[in-house]
């Protein structure tokens, strides 16, 4: 008998106009390629503690911006796509997450919001504070961009990835603005801007500014993806 393929829950957007749980597929292929069960969890789950009680692993997907008074920012122009059931329901996920030992991967928003649950604040608009040396997304229309991280040598993350020097598809405009407590920074862009962080007190969890679910013919950000599905066949 073959051993069971962990589960892997995946974050996703609200419901749209026609009732439609909406995630891009990129994350579900990502998973299964790795080796998991990807499932969906949409946003209104009433219990966050039984959640992740099904869960071997766990993905905070990218998407809209989080609310600026979450982490007392304010508005900014640039601001969009704000869910406040996403907001309440993930960030609720999240501080569940920081104390259970499930594996969990960041992405994007995703690392926002566990910054958010540990008590960090967010850079509302990234050109306003770093410039536009390193383009982090292009605008007009909104679309992804590559641009070069440095993994900090010696470290877990880049010891998963199997190199220090990577290149990344990006495609945000908010960025962590303060490393929130019993976080480390373990990658950061030319522009100094925070790419990757790894929990300290946690067995597997790492966020990543970048989205590796849009690199799937590299196999360096294949193998986050494979971290996570092992570390999920470790849980318990």
């Amino acid at each position: 008998m073959s051993e069971a393929l962990p589960v892997i829950g995946i974050t996703t957007y609200s419901r749209n106009e026609a009732g439609e749980v909406y995630l891009p597929g990129a994350y579900i292929d990502a998973v299964m390629l790795a080796g998991g069960i990807p499932i969906l969890l949409p946003p209104n789950q009433p219990d966050p503690v039984q959640l992740l009680g099904l869960l071997d692993g766990l993905i905070f997907s990218g998407g809209g911006d989080i609310d600026p008074q979450l982490y007392g920012g304010e508005h900014h122009p640039s601001i969009y796509l704000v869910d406040p059931d996403r907001d309440e329901f993930e960030i609720a996920l999240a501080t569940v997450a920081l104390t259970a030992k499930i594996p969990v991967l960041g992405i994007c928003r995703g690392m926002q919001v566990l910054s958010v649950a540990s008590g960090a604040d967010l850079i509302t608009h990234v050109p306003d504070v770093y410039g536009d040396m390193i383009p982090h997304r292009l605008d007009h229309p909104r679309r992804p961009i590559a641009h070069d991280v440095q993994v900090q040598p010696n470290s877990r993350l880049a010891s998963m990835l199997g190199q220090n020097d990577i290149t990344v598809v990006s495609w945000h405009h908010q960025a962590i603005n303060t490393v929130p407590n019993s976080w480390t920074i373990v990658a950061q862009a030319a522009d100094g801007l925070p790419e990757a962080l790894e929990y300290t007190h946690h067995p597997w969890m790492f966020a990543v500014q970048w989205h590796p679910e849009l690199s799937p013919d590299d196999p360096v950000h294949q193998r986050l993806f494979q971290a996570l599905i092992k570390a999920a066949c470790k849980k318990g």
